[in-house]
C-alpha cells in the first residue's frame, strides 16, 4: 500500500479478503482469547517469538486492521488502538515518562488535555512545562537534561492555532526528544505529521475518522523514525532489560517499532483501555469516507466562514483559510493551502451573547463532539474548558464569547440558514434586555 494514495489506503489499507471466508469486509473478531496449538506455541506468544493473537486485551484481528489501516495513512511503521482518544494520549506521553521527567507542550490545548497534563501527571511525579505561545523558541526555552518529549497539537482545539511542525520537530530533536503531536481535527487527509518531522501521532478517532458521532477509539502511531539507541540515557526503557517482560529489550527485539511494542506490552496489556472488536469495525467504515467526507467539510467550513466574516452580529472570526490570520502561510504550508472545517467566532454581547446564539440553533447540535457528519456547536467556555482558570482558558485560546464551530457535510446553504436565525435571535433578545434596563 505504500504507493497507492492516501484515498485508496483509507478503503484497503492493511487488509486482504479473509482467507477463511474471502470477505472482503473486514470480519468482527468479537473473541476474548485465541487457542495455542500446544504448551510451546503458547510460550512462544507470550515471549514474543511467535507471531499471533494471545489475548484481546493485547491485540484482536479486527483492531489489528484499524492500526495497520491508520499506520499507513499517517506514514508510520505501527499503530496501537485503544479505548478513547484521552487513553491515547495518556499512553503516548507516559510510555516516555519516569517521575522527576518533565515534557514541554504548547499552551493551545483540549481542555481534557490541559486537565491530564497539567494535574493528573503531577499526582505521578510527572511535569508538564507549559510554554508561552506554540513558537519554537518558546519550547526550547523550557527543554533541559530532564525532558522527554515535545507536544503539540497539530491544529489547536478550540484555539484554531496551527503549530509549525518542522520548527518544534527541530527543537525537539537538537535536545535528544521526540516531537509527539494530536492530529485529530486536520486527519492525516489534510496533513501527515511523520512527513515534517514529528515522531508519535495521536488521533481521537471518534472524531472525524470515525465520522459518524457513534463510536469512541484513539490510536497512537509510531513513525519508527526516532533513534532511541541514540539517547539510551534518556531513554533507558527502549534500551535496557525489561524486568516484567522476561528482560526483553525493546531496540533488539523491535528495532524501529520498539515504542509501540512498549506500548503495548507494559500500558495497554497491564492497564487495558481496550478497544472493542465492533468499535474497531465501525471505525472502519468511517474511515473507508474520511477523504471524501474532509473535502465536503473543508469546503462548506469555508462558505460558513465567509459568512460570518464582517457579519455586525459577529465581533471576529477566527478562520485560518483567511490571508489576514496569523496562522494563514502555515496552512498554506501545511494544508496545502486549505483550512480545517473546526473554526471559532465571537458573538456580540460577550458571554451573555455567545449563550443567546448556542440556545438559538435548532439545525446544528449543541454538544462536545467534532469532526463528526452533523454540524456540531460548542461553547468552550462553559463546556470543554469550564474547570480552568480564567488566566488557563486566556492562555489555551478561550474567551466567554467563543463558539467553535465543527462544520458538517450538510448542505452549505441550511447551516448557515440556521446561523443567521440564531444569530437574529440572540440579537433580538440582547435588545430586549437592553431596553428593559
Amino acid at each position: 500500500m505504500s504507493k497507492v494514495r492516501k484515498e485508496t489506503i483509507a478503503i484497503h489499507g492493511g487488509y486482504e479478503d479473509d482467507p477463511t471466508t474471502h470477505s472482503v469486509a473486514v470480519p468482527i473478531y468479537q473473541t476474548v482469547a485465541y487457542a495455542f496449538d500446544s504448551a510451546d506455541h503458547g510460550a512462544a506468544l507470550f515471549n514474543l517469538e511467535a507471531e499471533g493473537f494471545r489475548y484481546s486485551r493485547i491485540s484482536n484481528p479486527t483492531c489489528a486492521v484499524l492500526e495497520r489501516r491508520v499506520a499507513q495513512l499517517e506514514g508510520g511503521v505501527e499503530a496501537m488502538a485503544v479505548g478513547s482518544g484521552q487513553a491515547a494520549l495518556h499512553y503516548a506521553v507516559a510510555n516516555l515518562l519516569d517521575p522527576g521527567k518533565n515534557i514541554v507542550s504548547v499552551p493551545q490545548l483540549y481542555g481534557t488535555t490541559h486537565t491530564l497534563f497539567a494535574h493528573y501527571l503531577r499526582r505521578l511525579g510527572i511535569t508538564v512545562r507549559f510554554a508561552e505561545s506554540d513558537q519554537p523558541a518558546a519550547i526550547a526555552a523550557l527543554l533541559d537534561e530532564n525532558s522527554r518529549g515535545v507536544f503539540c497539537e497539530t491544529v489547536g482545539n478550540p484555539a484554531g492555532n496551527m503549530c509549525d511542525i518542522e520548527g518544534l520537530a527541530r527543537v525537539a530533536h537538537a535536545h535528544g526528544v521526540p516531537l509527539i503531536v494530536d492530529n485529530t481535527v486536520a486527519t492525516p487527509i489534510l496533513l501527515r505529521p511523520i512527513e515534517h518531522g514529528a515522531d508519535i501521532v495521536v488521533h481521537s478517532m471518534t472524531k472525524f475518522m470515525g465520522g459518524h458521532g457513534t463510536t469512541m477509539g484513539g490510536i497512537i502511531v509510531d513513525s519508527g523514525k526516532f533513534p532511541w539507541r541514540n539517547h539510551a540515557r534518556r531513554f533507558p526503557m527502549f534500551n535496557e532489560p525489561d524486568e516484567s517482560y522476561h528482560g526483553l529489550v525493546y531496540t533488539d527485539h523491535f528495532g524501529d517499532a520498539a515504542y509501540i511494542a512498549r506500548c503495548r506490552s507494559v500500558y495497554l496489556r497491564t492497564t487495558g483501555s481496550v478497544l472493542s472488536p465492533l468499535s474497531a469495525f465501525l471505525l472502519l467504515q468511517g474511515i473507508e469516507t474520511v477523504a471524501l467526507r474532509v473535502e465536503r467539510h473543508v469546503e462548506n467550513a469555508r462558505r460558513v466562514a465567509e459568512f460570518l466574516r464582517n457579519d455586525p452580529r459577529v465581533d471576529w472570526v477566527n478562520y485560518v483559510g483567511f490571508p489576514d490570520n496569523p496562522y494563514h502561510a502555515l496552512a498554506r504550508k501545511y494544508l496545502n493551502g486549505k483550512a480545517c472545517s473546526l473554526l471559532t467566532f465571537g458573538a456580540k454581547g460577550g458571554y451573555d451573547g455567545a449563550v443567546r446564539f448556542y440556545d438559538a440553533l435548532k439545525l446544528i447540535k449543541r454538544l462536545v463532539n467534532l469532526g463528526d457528519a452533523k454540524s456540531l456547536a460548542c461553547h468552550p467556555a462553559s463546556t470543554t474548558h469550564r474547570q480552568m482558570t480564567r488566566e488557563e482558558q486566556v492562555k489555551a485560546g478561550v474567551t466567554p464569547e467563543m463558539i467553535r464551530l465543527s462544520i458538517g457535510i450538510e448542505h452549505a446553504d441550511d447551516i448557515i440558514a440556521d446561523l443567521d436565525q440564531a444569530l437574529d435571535a440572540a440579537r433580538l433578545r440582547l435588545d430586549v434586555l437592553a431596553a428593559a434596563s
